[in-house]
């Protein structure tokens, strides 16, 4: 009998029969209760009923690490596929990647509901119990056509990855048969610990000409305290929800008479949205920015001149044709910004030219990728642009980094990163084509983040198309990484709008480069991230409503507004409570609306002029003087305190 020498990472190399499988391998050096779900086999990842056939390294791939947890989230996938199409034969299997923390399937069929989704989970249960082995199976172009000739999108797959010459692997579980590479775990016990978690629209090739899908999500994990944990998580997010703290806070409003994706501030968002404005106006002229306001459209030229058309084409609205020509909602401030640079003649005196604006722009989102205010239409920007020289832009850069450092902790933020955004030069289509440049500005922001000793991650293919960027990963309470801000250096807009200045010898220079900065993101995402991380229960120079006054009974209608009016003229923001209600009732009331703090007022209060302090902990601070209470506040406020510091 052929033998073969297997390294298994323990002791010496083995020896075994010719033929023996991966799974095998295992269990002989690990044990039945190792861990693996599948293997690296001289670094490729293979299925356990892989046959050795050849002299090799194997290491296990456990559960729970990475790439264990991605084989488990691509074969519930699998599983859901199954109990979809045996709930209901007549639809059709697309496409169900492994996501961060789970996995999706795509389906063409009707729309279905809640119950449904605990129909599929409940079959997906009964398929796990029934321990189905899954098999990879090899087949030719013919069979695997043969296969799959009623799925029109499995076909589609074949014609555009595969090709008509030449077959692919197929995985089999039971009467369920999927085209795919794989790896997979071994049976459907090994897909326990699961939950579907919700639907949603989807288009096929996410071209919404194409047909409309039924998207189904779900979680997986390798263990029960695992995914315990993750419905922790879930439940503590809902909590946060910004959406049902904004509806509750009545932030923001979202009508279908106005259009998907296009929030209205109400009057308590528009308070919050302004201080965080405030706060940034602030900041910016601190560091010498200046200000400006651009319209919210212009023509197509302008457009083409700085590069959004064509390759920002699809994220813009179609345009309106004019009697002057065809104009663009803006997508972008920048274009503008240019032409306010090249509005005059400048000098090396005038650089680095800071210019800012929260300009409102308008981005052609799909309907059924809107989410709250996390992904909108319409976005006020926290946007600037800053015009210096080469020998600028390293201050420039560290500055608008430690702009960022400054603001997450002013806001609370901890849990972020750095990512140096780059091109794909194997997809050059989607930028700007100059090799060149593109690798000396990455190798400049490169060096710069080095210098400040900033942790960042690289990311090839995430730059704008005008230039590599550094984004600052924002990390959510559910643990997903989002795009919070950016900071882009811009290499193409010099050649675009002849950007020039003239230098100390009296030239006209060339070298402008651009920076595009917008530390806060657009207030919509900012707002929902600052929503969901304090669960509503802003600092109190954040709070819509600072200060609560709620009366006892009628006979304290005369103190309460003499309090109302000494926050007032501090200019503290104060509503008054002053109805026939219950305490309890008031209380609970206006508990919804988080104010940093209420104001208690009975016979005491109203006889010695003092006030009672409650905060949203539930601590309480009684008998306070009135002119105490003012000056404290006005203090925790104009420092823009994270902590309610008046009553702990």
């Amino acid at each position: 009998m052929a033998m073969i020498s297997v390294d298994v990472g323990v002791d010496d190399p083995h020896e075994y029969a010719f033929g023996i499988t991966v799974g095998e391998v295992i269990k002989n050096v690990h044990g039945r209760k190792s861990g693996a779900i599948a293997a690296l086999v001289d670094g490729e990842q293979r299925d356990m009923s892989f046959a050795l056939e050849v002299d090799c390294g194997i290491k296990p791939i456990l559960g729970e690490s990475d790439e264990g947890l991605y084989i488990l989230r691509h074969s519930c996938a699998h599983l859901m596929a199954q109990a979809v199409t045996e709930l209901y034969p007549e639809a059709k299997p697309t496409i169900g990647p492994p996501i961060e923390h789970g996995f999706y399937y795509d389906f063409h069929m009707e729309p279905i509901g809640e119950e449904e989704l605990r129909a599929i989970e409940k079959r997906m249960k009964q398929l796990v119990k029934r321990n189905l082995s899954i098999e990879r199976e090899e087949h030719g172009n013919d069979s695997l056509r043969e296969m799959f000739d009623k799925n029109p999108f499995k076909l589609e797959i074949m014609d555009d990855k595969i090709g008509h010459d030449v077959g692919s692997s197929a995985y089999r579980q039971g009467d369920f048969v999927d085209l795919c590479r794989g790896p997979h775990v071994p049976s459907t016990a090994h897909l326990r610990w699961f939950r579907l978690t919700s639907t949603s629209q989807a288009y096929w090739r996410a071209d919404s000409k194409r047909e409309s899908l039924v998207r189904i999500y779900g979680m997986c994990y390798s263990s029960k305290e695992a995914l315990e944990e993750r419905v922790r998580q879930l439940e503590e997010a809902s909590k946060r929800d910004h959406k049902k703290i904004g509806k509750e806070m009545e932030l923001y409003m979202i009508d279908e008479l106005i259009g998907k994706g296009l929030p209205v501030w109400l009057p308590n968002g528009e308070i919050l949205k302004s201080e965080i404005e405030r706060y940034a106006v602030e900041t910016e002229e601190a560091y010498g920015y200046v200000r400006v306001t651009t319209p919210v459209l212009a023509k197509q030229q302008l457009f083409e001149a700085s590069g959004h058309l064509p390759h920002y084409a699809d994220s813009m609205y179609p345009p309106m044709e004019m009697d002057d020509g065809a104009y663009y909602l803006k997508a972008m401030n920048c274009p503008m910004h240019h032409l306010v640079y090249r509005n005059k003649k400048r000098s090396y005196r005038d650089l680095p030219l800071r210019i800012a604006e929260y300009g409102t722009v308008y981005r052609n989102e799909l309907s059924g990728t809107l989410a709250g205010l996390l992904r909108v239409r319409a976005l006020s920007m926290n946007d600037a642009h800053i015009y210096c020289t080469l020998d600028q832009v390293a201050q420039e850069f560290a500055d608008s980094v430690r702009m960022v450092q400054d603001y997450y902790a002013a806001f609370g933020f901890e849990d972020y990163h750095f990512r140096l955004s780059l091109w794909d030069p194997a997809n050059s289509e989607k930028y700007i084509d100059q090799p060149e440049n593109w690798a000396a500005t990455e190798s400049h922001l490169r060096n710069i983040m080095d210098n400040l000793g900033v942790p960042y991650v690289e990311a090839v293919g995430e730059a704008a198309f005008y230039g590599p960027k550094v984004d600052i990963q924002f990390t959510t309470l559910l643990g997903r990484e989002e795009s919070m801000s950016t900071i882009q250096l811009d290499f193409a807009a010099k050649e675009r709008f002849g950007l020039t200045f003239k230098d100390a010898e009296g030239n006209e220079n060339e070298e402008v480069f651009v920076i595009h900065r917008a530390p806060l993101s657009t207030h919509e995402r900012f707002v929902a991230f600052l929503t969901e991380h304090w669960a509503g229960n802003f600092p109190t120079w954040l709070s819509p409503v600072q200060v609560q006054v709620i009366t006892i009974s009628e006979k304290h209608k005369e103190h309460a507004a003499r309090v109302a009016d000494a926050l007032h003229e501090a200019g503290i923001r104060v509503r008054v409570d002053d109805s026939d209600s219950t305490i309890g009732k008031k209380i609970r009331l206006h508990r919804t609306l988080r104010p940093a703090y209420m104001v208690i007022i009975g016979d005491e209060e109203s006889a010695n002029g003092t006030v009672s302090i409650r905060a949203r902990s539930g601590a309480q601070r009684n008998g306070e003087p009135l002119t105490e209470f003012v000056a404290d506040i006005f203090a925790e406020i104009s420092n823009r305190s994270k902590d309610l510091g008046i009553v702990r």
